[in-house]
């Protein structure tokens, strides 16, 4: 389901008359997050999430930071809930016998980095973590979930459309208002070009009372370069667009586009449908990590994957608030 134009432009009538329910959506969040004492297990956990429903780059944060923690001797393992997989868990995540339709793509796409856990009941989920040994939780995504203690919450947006048009679910793309899930937040990343970060500073900048770090997400170097390679391009991610645009940035000669939504499955006759159509029109079929573990297993080597990482030029806010988790949990 892709997002209503409105959502991230001027609100207009629709979302003016939608917002009474984003009152009652922002009141149930508040609620459930005022329930009870948040469990702590033992070890540090770091919670990567967000305020925006759909993707705002969290995956290529939980990466950055599980390659920062092991480069201090630490063992990180990731929990996530498993949006779109059949699995309840606590279960590790093994890339050789587990699909994305079990796990989803995102804790398919992490195993790849640390070890990963899909847990309905995160909680249950951390704890089977420690029992395997891990020494930090990084929680991928459950901002908005009550059941852990968290001893760093970072807040990860999208820079290019910020947090829209500023309103909660239906009225806007928010799971709550911005200054009451800020409040609770120890850092902002928001993740986007130059050009981007300096729109989202001006219009969302003013008056932040925490840290605000900014980053881009830069296409790894790959053995086939891209300047001038005919492409169809698809791509099943919170805004496929972003995908496009890093395409054509890398001297692509896109022939075709396909904005799918996010988590699609890919199935079989979709697949031959969109291989088809690039034979056609003498392209390469290309995609994202995200959206690569999504493949059919017997199509996985006609299509290229085109990975990104997060880049910050200035981890110095960052490095202090891993210090101060790592240092204060108990």
């Amino acid at each position: 389901m892709r997002a209503p134009g409105f959502w991230h432009g001027d609100p207009g009538l629709l979302s003016a008359i939608l917002s009474p329910l984003g009152l009652v959506y922002a009141g149930a969040t508040r609620r459930r997050l005022a329930q009870g004492a948040r469990l702590r297990v033992g070890v540090p956990v770091i919670c990567v999430g967000n305020l925006n429903a759909g993707g705002t780059g969290k995956t290529p944060v939980v990466i950055a930071l599980a390659e920062r923690l092991r480069d201090r001797g630490i063992a990180a393992h990731a929990v996530s809930r498993g949006h779109g997989g059949t699995l309840a868990g606590p279960v590790r995540v093994d890339e050789r016998r587990h699909g994305a339709a079990e796990t989803g793509d995102e804790p398919l796409l992490l195993a790849a980095f640390l070890p990963t856990w899909v847990a309905k009941d995160r909680a249950a989920g951390a704890q089977a973590a420690v029992a395997a040994g891990a020494q930090v939780i990084v929680l991928d995504d459950g901002f908005q979930n009550p059941a852990l203690a968290h001893d760093l919450s970072i807040v990860v947006v999208d820079a290019h459309i910020g947090f829209g048009n500023g309103r909660v679910i239906p009225a806007g793309p928010l799971r709550e208002p911005v200054a009451t899930g800020l409040a609770r937040a120890d850092l902002l990343l928001s993740i986007g070009d130059e050009a981007a970060q300096a729109r989202f500073a001006g219009r969302w900048g003013g008056g932040l009372s925490l840290p605000h770090v900014t980053g881009r997400l830069d296409p790894l170097p790959m053995g086939l370069s891209m300047n001038g390679l005919p492409v169809l391009a698809f791509a099943g991610i919170g805004r496929p667009e972003k995908f496009f645009q890093t395409l054509k940035a890398m001297g692509a000669d896109i022939r075709a586009t396909h904005a799918l939504s996010d988590h699609q499955p890919l199935s079989d006759a979709l697949m031959t449908r969109m291989l088809r159509e690039a034979r056609a029109i003498g392209a390469q079929v290309v995609t994202t990590e995200k959206d690569a573990v999504r493949l059919p297993p017997n199509l996985r080597a006609q299509v290229m994957t085109v990975p990104v990482r997060l880049r910050i030029e200035d981890w110095t806010a960052l490095a202090a608030a891993l210090d101060r988790a790592l240092g204060t949990a108990t």
